[in-house]
């Protein structure tokens, strides 16, 4: 893939220790896009001049209402929309708190456990950043 008309982006794997509901160690948070009809990890476009780790943890806010800590890097997402390439830079992040609001881009966000999130995300790109989240924590399914 080339960088002409590099799409650039950044978003994490949102995550906050399990409140037991289903046993799960922790929980992942996920978004849904009306604009699109799916379920994903928060992310989004750089702004002119936005350094990656400042933009996921950014669109997390956004996206999601929540102030997040940014942990180790996770695999890096490259794909084509409309024609161009995307490149999406993760990393995994705790949740330090905060309260969503629904926007125009983000109407709903869910908590699950891991393996309920690898079911509800839209795309198998995602799914991989799951399985990588829980391998960089050291946690098991």
């Amino acid at each position: 893939m080339t960088t002409t008309g590099l799409v650039r982006a950044a978003g994490c794997v949102l995550w906050r220790p399990g409140r037991g509901l289903d046993g799960a160690p922790l929980e992942i948070a996920l978004v849904h896009r009306p604009k699109y009809n799916d379920w994903s990890h928060p992310k989004g476009k750089l702004k002119r001049g936005e350094d990656a780790r400042s933009g996921a943890v950014r669109e997390v806010r956004e996206e999601t209402g929540m102030e997040c800590e940014l942990g180790p890097a996770l695999p890096t997402a490259r794909y084509v929309v409309d024609g161009r390439p995307k490149e999406v830079r993760y990393w995994a992040a705790r949740a330090l708190g905060g309260v969503f609001e629904v926007s125009r881009e983000v109407d709903r966000v869910v908590w699950l456990g891991p393996g309920a999130a690898r079911e509800w995300v839209t795309e198998g790109r995602d799914r991989v950043l799951v399985d990588a989240l829980l391998e960089v924590l050291g946690v098991g399914a």
